[in-house]
């Protein structure tokens, strides 16, 4: 049986993105896989990696526990708004802190890439965003999406990573805004 894990990456419990997490489940929910959700705003932790990486922080609980929910997921969905062509800063946080070496990839002396620790997963991207998709892929080439999908998820081996892009939030419509939670309550349906 397959177990999703959804983390949602907005610190505001009413926004939009927490309407798509809980399409999301429910649209799992129609289906064998076992739920796990994780607002990253309802977790307990110092979102500053205080040492970078010369010295090891000690995990909270809460972050201990999100650590076990990734190592044993099969696929991960993130949902997160595109604020200034990045994330928000408690989910930039809570990566500096989760994706360690040795818990997410293991450097290799002597090798310029490490061994990929999270593979055998896959996972989705669920963005909002003001900026169309059109500018964000042409103009801005797509920074949000090829740091975390490349430099972070499929860095730690997680692949193939698929990316649902959302815009335009700000002045949508209730028609809108209907309309994509169909859809992202159909992605979840589509789960095996």
């Amino acid at each position: 049986m397959k177990q999703v894990l959804i983390i949602n990456g907005h610190p505001d419990k009413e926004s939009f993105n927490n309407a798509l997490s809980e399409a999301y489940v429910k649209g799992v929910s129609n289906t064998q896989a076992t739920i796990t959700q994780m607002n990253i705003s309802e977790l307990e932790f110092n979102p500053n990696l205080k040492f970078g990486y010369r010295k090891r922080m000690e995990l909270e609980p809460d972050l201990v526990e999100a650590i076990d929910k990734i190592k044993n997921a099969d696929h991960i969905v993130w949902v997160f708004p595109m604020w200034w062509y990045g994330y928000p800063a408690l989910m930039k946080g809570f990566i500096d802190r989760t994706f360690l070496p040795g818990i997410t990839y293991q450097p290799i002396e002597g090798k310029p890439l490490p061994k990929k620790l999270l593979k055998g997963k896959s996972a989705r991207l669920i963005i909002t965003a003001d900026t169309p998709k059109w500018y964000d892929y042409l103009i801005m080439k797509s920074p949000t999406i090829n740091q975390f999908k490349k430099g972070t998820l499929q860095f730690c081996g997680i692949n193939p990573v698929k990316v649902t892009y959302i815009s335009p939030i700000k002045n949508s419509s209730p028609d809108f805004r209907k309309k994509w939670l169909d859809k992202i309550f159909n992605l979840g349906k589509k789960i095996k």
